[in-house]
């Protein structure tokens, strides 16, 4: 700017309407629920996609060996933890905890190939 001439801003038409508006402490008109969203490397879903896949199979597999659509409303809860199997030292401790489990199931004949099976997948966990 030769002449020494002065530099003014002038606010653009779109910034002319923009201002801040501070609100009191108590004056909180809408709280937004925010929600934290994990992050998980490709390794660490892989053995979560591992675990709901037997996870899935375990539930699908219990109904089928206490044949839930034909009992007349009549629903047992079996929980079968995957933890607790895990952290039993011997597949012969296993075995026993899951017959245990499983003693009074509709399908008694189904429940050795269950257990096997599922022993199987554990140990891919």
């Amino acid at each position: 700017m030769e002449g020494g001439g002065v530099l003014t801003a002038e606010r653009s038409p779109a910034r002319a309407n923009l201002h801040v508006a501070f609100t009191e402490k108590g004056e909180v008109k809408e709280k937004r629920e925010k929600f934290l969203t994990a992050k998980y490397g490709s390794h660490q879903m892989s053995l979560i996609r591992k675990r709901l896949a037997v996870e899935m199979w375990l539930f699908d597999e219990l109904q089928k060996l206490y044949d839930s659509a034909n009992d007349n409303g009549k629903n047992r809860e079996v929980d079968v933890d995957i933890d607790k199997l895990l952290d039993m030292d011997t597949d012969d401790h296993r075995r026993a905890h899951l017959q245990e489990l499983l003693v009074d199931a509709k399908k008694p004949h189904d429940v050795k190939k269950f257990i096997n099976d599922l022993l199987e997948k554990a140990k891919t966990l």
